[in-house]
C-alpha cells in the first residue's frame, strides 16, 4: 500500500517541527515524491547526515510504503 502525502508530511513535521516543507508527487501513484525540506536541524550538518535524518524520520517505511523520494535538504538560509 502505497504512502499518502499526509503521512509522509506528517512523519516529517513530527521529526522537524520547526521545517518548511514541500511534497510533489512525482508519478500521481502516491509512491514517488519530491521532498524539500528546511530546518535548523540540518545547520552544519553535512548532506548525507540530513538524508539519513529524513530516513530515520520515516521510520523504515521508506523502501517499502515509500518505493522513491528525491531529497532536498538544508537548513535556513542555506
Amino acid at each position: 500500500m502505497p504512502m499518502s502525502v499526509e503521512t509522509l508530511r506528517q512523519h516529517l513535521v513530527d521529526a522537524f517541527p520547526d521545517a518548511e516543507i514541500a511534497i510533489e508527487d512525482l508519478a500521481g501513484d502516491g509512491d514517488h515524491y519530491r521532498a524539500r525540506i528546511v530546518t535548523t536541524a540540518f545547520a552544519g550538518v553535512p548532506r548525507v547526515r540530513q538524508h539519513q535524518m529524513v530516513y530515520a524520520a520515516l521510520k523504515g517505511q521508506m523502501g517499502g510504503e515509500l518505493h522513491a523520494l528525491a531529497l532536498e535538504t538544508a537548513a535556513p538560509g542555506g
